[in-house]
């Protein structure tokens, strides 16, 4: 993953993650890496990831067993809940970036359409 100057690299990870879990690339109840192979893995300081799982575990996409690990939340409204409020993001960022480049509301439904492709 490359992380830009624009965001801080914590919540960069946390969006990363959160993408990972509502589109099910990691599942409901599974175990998270730990913040050593994540750190690892992401070529980052532990104490970005540690704060970035912290920002999951406040919102309830993951928990923490005690001696086991973190686990992602079995809640699947929950994990519904931010899929659809990234999708709502997505479509607001795609109408804003249309426009941008001049086109107006229904135009670019027809570019999502394949009308205009």
């Amino acid at each position: 993953m490359d992380f830009n100057n624009d965001r801080p690299i914590y919540i960069q990870l946390l969006d990363r993650l959160q993408f990972l879990i509502v589109s099910g690339n990691i599942k409901l109840g599974e175990r998270i890496p730990s913040v050593r192979d994540l750190a690892f893995e992401y070529k980052i300081n532990p104490n970005t990831v540690q704060k970035a799982l912290q920002e999951l575990e406040n919102i309830g996409l993951i928990y923490t067993e005690r001696t086991n690990g973190k686990f992602v939340t079995d809640d699947k409204k929950l994990i519904e809940k931010y899929k659809s409020s990234l999708a709502k993001e997505h479509i607001q960022n795609y109408f804003e970036n249309m426009y941008q480049l001049g086109f107006n509301k229904e135009e670019a439904l027809d570019y999502l359409k394949g009308d205009k492709l």
